[in-house]
């Protein structure tokens, strides 16, 4: 169904039925249409029913009006890159205006089980790739829980685990899977033919792959060997492309990747990507990232570089090795603060966090990446407007993943909403304590029921959906 914007007049307004919602007076900025208006919603039946520019007390009949004077209404974001998929997480992801969490580089497997396990019990719609590496880790029996840490690690796998592998993907995608998650890179030993294989999967069921790729840095074999590869098998199977978090594999690469990129899509691939707005990364420790070498590809930085999320300390040679065989979730600082802003304020790339909190522990990123974006990269720095930022997070990522019924306002689209204080908005998560609402959201609507409301988490609700093709 094409989504249009509806305009109430006040002839029309007298047979308006009631709504069970009115956001009145709000600045609402749509990515998609280029509106920027004060303008009024409503509500009905958790969908966008009407756009009105005037408005009469007949107009305004509903079950709850909420006055967004002075703020702004905007389509709830969608994180594309979200590890963080328990209820700890999801309240964090919607005081960050975040209304959409996806789990699309890792992904699932199985897919059904764990849509069913969230159905009717999530504060924010969810969603997942069918993933590659959690496929390959139960045909290897490998221990990791979120990555692989020794059987998919330390040897290739055999014809026949190739074949299994390859079939969970598939019926992950037959399951209804939002795409296909590969992270390459914690497979070190899967051999290009094998990638190539599971590019062709997502091309014959027409949908796009989600990829960490196989190496980041400047170090040869780099990030730029590796974003070749990716972007050569797009081109050899007519597969879609989104490669994660750009400037942390490519580190004073990254102009060069993102030229590549921009170029690959001037000659008709489909190619996309992805950053965040910090300095550091986080991984597990005892992953393939930290095998032999880790300090090079990771644009030379030493031990002090590396801060466990658990306590906040900085590392030392004893300590790295002590925690590497403990396993556990560890910050990387080493992405140039001049490289994150170029990538934020690149037309290319969309916003997604790679979030994961537990138990309080983890990177600021999974509590205010959004807001973080809004408050310090728009109003404090200006380097990208207020309308390119939500493109960034609302439009751009609902286009990535084919649902137009989510990243923007308008008639029939869904009543996902972020209505938030432009001038105050900001996140307040830091590496030393991550666990901290961002602040300036006043309201935030999922499928039409308010999940923040007066800058607050409301108790008791689960409007999210499951996302499925």
């Amino acid at each position: 169904m094409r989504l249009v914007i509806a305009v109430l007049t006040l002839a029309c307004a007298a047979s308006a039925q009631e709504f069970d919602m009115v956001i009145a007076n709000g600045r609402v900025m749509d990515p998609a249409s280029g509106l920027d208006a004060v303008r009024h919603i409503g509500i009905r039946g958790g969908k966008i029913a009407a756009i009105s520019a005037a408005i009469s007390a007949a107009a305004l009949r509903a079950r709850t009006v909420l006055d967004a004077k002075g703020l702004v209404v905007a389509p709830g974001f969608i994180d594309l890159h979200s590890h963080g998929q328990t209820p700890e997480n999801y309240r964090f992801k919607a005081m960050d205006g975040v209304t959409t969490a996806l789990e699309m580089e890792v992904g699932v497997s199985p897919v059904s089980p764990w849509y069913a396990a969230r159905e009717g019990k999530s504060l924010v719609n969810f969603g997942a790739s069918s993933g590659h590496l959690p496929a390959r880790m139960a045909v290897m029996h490998d221990s990791g829980a979120l990555l692989p840490r020794d059987k998919a690690v330390e040897r290739a796998a055999t014809p026949e685990e190739q074949r299994e592998t390859l079939a969970l993907v598939r019926s992950g995608l037959e399951e209804g899977a939002l795409g296909l998650g590969m992270g390459i890179a914690y497979v070190p030993l899967v051999s290009r033919a094998e990638i190539l294989d599971l590019f062709r999967l997502a091309a014959d069921k027409k949908t796009a792959v989600y990829v960490h790729m196989r190496n980041g840095g400047p170090v040869e074999p780099g990030v730029i060997d590796a974003l070749q590869e990716v972007i050569a098998d797009a081109a050899a199977t007519g597969a879609s492309l989104h490669v994660v978090h750009i400037t942390s594999m490519g580190l004073r690469e990254t102009p060069l990747c993102l030229e590549m990129i921009e170029g690959a899509r001037r000659r008709g691939l489909d190619v996309t990507t992805e950053a965040y707005p910090y300095t550091a990364g986080m991984t597990d420790i005892g992953s393939a990232i930290f095998s032999e070498g880790w300090q090079a590809r990771q644009g030379g930085i030493t031990f002090g570089d590396l801060q466990w999320a658990a306590t906040g300390e900085r590392l030392t040679a004893a300590s790295f090795a002590r925690y590497r065989r403990q396993g556990g979730m560890v910050a990387i600082h080493s992405i140039p603060e001049d490289i994150v802003k170029l990538a934020i304020g690149n037309p290319l790339v969309m916003i997604a966090s790679d979030g994961i909190l537990e138990n309080g522990k983890g990177h600021p990123r999974a509590a205010g990446c959004f807001t973080r974006v809004l408050g310090r990269y728009v109003r404090e720095q200006r380097v990208l407007t207020l309308m390119e930022a939500l493109r960034k997070m609302t439009l751009a990522p609902a286009d990535r993943l084919g649902i137009h019924s989510k990243g923007r306002i308008a008639v029939g689209a869904d009543a996902d909403l972020a209505v938030f204080d432009a001038a105050r908005v900001i996140d307040r998560a830091t590496f030393e304590d991550p666990a901290q609402y961002a602040a300036g959201m006043v309201y935030v609507l999922v499928n039409g029921v308010p999940v923040v409301r007066n800058g607050s988490l409301v108790e008791g609700v689960a409007p999210g959906r499951g996302l499925r093709r």
